[in-house]
């Protein structure tokens, strides 16, 4: 049986659990040293909150083959059709219960799989793809969201399509705007400042991490678990600082278009 935490002893260690939500934005994952010979594969996912008409999404199953029919929803792609695949007939189990469905698209995972919890989710396809095909890119994956706040979206609560290893939402970048300062913007920070900044932040995050290991053989074992999610989100912390080191001083690739405008929306930012 595990003696009680003192309450002196938890105060001062509980700087490294408050400390962990304001590190999660310091940076991306890390991995690669140069960058690839040939352009990385990429994989795109889609959701449509509002879902599709059946008749004008799906291909006569009567016409397979290349010489296939594209509905009236996938005519837009006509120039392409040579390029992709349409496959029918596949099921996600707990992905069926109308716009809540977008949650667990990507995962296949059951929300009510954990006793006594309301809502339970594991990592997304995309996020696993992640992990393999982002390792030399300087973004393993970015995420865009179809609205600022989730509603009028159609996507039921509007957490996420993306999650990561804890099963956690990944947030996404809200309109144009802030999607095109992502790619394109450039940081004008000197080298060696940017080298002291990411020097701090890994001091900070060793001290997170010894406090947070303190921590710990004081607690019962029924918290390991909650814990153990917080280490993960540290090691995820540990390796966007790597990729960061990693990218350091390489310039962003320059923007095929001029900033968008403040306030786009509808067609217009469709077409951006």
């Amino acid at each position: 049986m595990n003696a009680p935490l003192r309450r002196r002893r938890f105060l001062q260690s509980s700087t490294a659990m408050i400390a962990l939500p304001a590190l999660e934005s310091l940076g991306f994952r890390p991995f690669a040293a140069t960058a690839p010979a040939v352009p990385p594969k990429r994989l795109i996912w889609l959701g449509f909150g509002w879902g599709i008409t059946e008749a004008t999404w799906y291909p006569d199953i009567k016409k397979t083959g290349a010489d296939y029919e594209l509905p009236l929803g996938l005519k837009p792609l006509a120039r392409h059709k040579a390029d992709f695949s349409v496959v029918q007939g596949l099921w996600n189990k707990y992905s069926n219960e109308g716009h809540w469905g977008s949650t667990m698209w990507l995962t296949g995972a059951n929300r009510y799989a954990q006793p006594g919890q309301s809502f339970h989710n594991s990592i997304s396809a995309d996020q696993v793809a992640a992990a393999q095909l982002g390792l030399q890119t300087r973004f393993s994956s970015l995420q865009f969201n179809g609205s600022q706040t989730g509603d009028l979206s159609g996507h039921g609560p509007g957490l996420s399509m993306a999650w990561d290893v804890s099963g956690k939402p990944v947030g996404g970048q809200n309109g144009p705007v802030a999607a095109f300062h992502r790619l394109f913007a450039k940081d004008t920070t000197p080298i060696e400042q940017q080298k002291a900044m990411l020097a701090q932040k890994r001091s900070v995050l060793d001290a997170v991490l010894d406090n947070a290991k303190a921590l710990q053989r004081g607690l019962a074992k029924s918290d390991n678990a909650k814990l153990e999610e917080y280490f993960q989100g540290i090691r995820d912390i540990e390796t966007r600082l790597a990729k960061e080191e990693q990218w350091m001083g390489v310039p962003q690739p320059k923007a095929p278009l001029p900033e968008p405008k403040p306030g786009v929306n509808g067609k217009e930012e469709i077409k951006l």
